[in-house]
């Protein structure tokens, strides 16, 4: 199962598609069992054996369920420091599991890059599916048959009062962390976010960066999932952050309104000037791409600019990104070459040609 090549993973993620209930604000929906073997030590505390008995008792069981879920195993030691990079950035791995040193680490995806397992980062597995848009019961399926499949080969650490044992109290009971990635720039724009974000902390929830704890929102972009996964089943969390998803998206639409009826001119102006510079820039850092394609993208779903046709607002978040810019030229790029690669790629993908 294991494979090689410079461009592996130089390749669009289903969940990038950009199609899907609410897709015009909620880019992606996942979910995320944290579980540990019975009788071995949390990954922080695996001596060298330990570690190496763990990886190898995975790597078996991912063989034997193979048939079914066709998931392909990479040993992290193997893959270069810029394809391990790119799996952060495509949201297959956490930045976490990434850090050096990997001797021991492993990720697993299937090939539609919509099922990932990471395995001996904070847990000795985390099984992780992400999906377009709002689809949180789709991708629940999905994550509870290939974690039934799992369970039928390894024995979890489980106890009757506290569910699944894992590294971080947070993650005891379930063992579950459901997401969505929200696009948000009108709530931003009118400073109404952080209110909302206080709303959601209040209900459970909480809203994080475009990679998770720990990182900032680039691109006006957010993951709202819930604090806790003990007290609940799964299907009520899902419950709630979908009752949750939908009110972020409806306060979202709310702002949009009223930004296109109070400040028409001036958001057309602030929109078209940063297409402009988008379909003209030589180069350009992927900060600045990033920013910029996020108002792009709410002038293009409000009418304001042309529709993004040729890739999804996802897809082009992921290319900015410096890792799969270099994996998509093939080779290592210094930072002017990628902020001219960036520019360029963004030109044809809004031109709709060779710009």
């Amino acid at each position: 199962m294991s494979q090689t090549g410079f461009s592996r993973f130089n390749q669009w993620s289903h969940w990038m598609e950009g199609k899907g209930l609410e897709s015009d604000i909620v880019l992606s929906s996942r979910i995320r069992l944290a579980r540990n073997l019975r009788q071995l030590p949390f990954p922080h505390r695996l001596d060298e054996s330990q570690a190496e008995t763990t990886l190898a008792r995975l790597e078996e069981t991912l063989q034997a369920i193979h048939d079914r879920w066709h998931l392909d195993f990479y040993r992290l030691a193997e893959v270069s420091p810029l394809e391990r990079q790119v799996l952060v950035e495509k949201h297959l791995v956490s930045p976490q599991l990434v850090q050096e040193p990997v001797r021991y680490q492993a990720v697993a995806i299937d090939p539609r890059e919509s099922i990932s397992i990471m395995i001996n980062e904070e847990d000795h597995l985390r099984l992780q599916v992400v999906l377009p848009a709002l689809s949180l019961q789709e991708a629940w399926h999905v994550a509870n048959r290939v974690d039934d499949a799992l369970e039928e080969h390894l024995d979890f650490a489980f106890d009757q009062k506290w569910g699944y044992l894992t590294a971080c109290p947070t993650n005891l009971g379930t063992g579950m962390r459901a997401s969505v990635m929200v696009h948000l720039p009108a709530l931003v724009l009118m400073r109404q976010v952080a209110q909302v974000f206080t709303t959601l902390s209040q209900l459970g929830m909480v809203a994080r960066g475009l990679y998770g704890e720990g990182t900032d929102a680039l691109g006006n972009i957010f993951q709202i999932s819930n604090q806790v996964s003990l007290g609940l089943s799964e299907e009520e969390f899902l419950h709630n952050l979908s009752v949750v998803a939908q009110q972020v998206v409806g306060s979202e639409r709310h702002a949009r309104q009223h930004l296109a009826r109070e400040a028409g001119v001036r958001l057309a102006d602030r929109v078209a000037r940063a297409y402009g510079i988008l379909t003209h820039a030589r180069i350009l850092s992927s900060d600045e791409a990033l920013r910029l394609l996020s108002e792009v993208k709410l002038g293009a779903d409000l009418g304001i600019v042309p529709a993004l046709s040729r890739a999804s607002f996802a897809q082009l978040a992921v290319l900015t990104q410096p890792g799969f810019l270099q994996l998509k030229a093939g080779r290592a790029l210094n930072p002017l070459e990628r902020d001219e690669l960036r520019a360029k790629l963004i030109r044809e993908q809004l031109l709709g040609e060779a710009a």
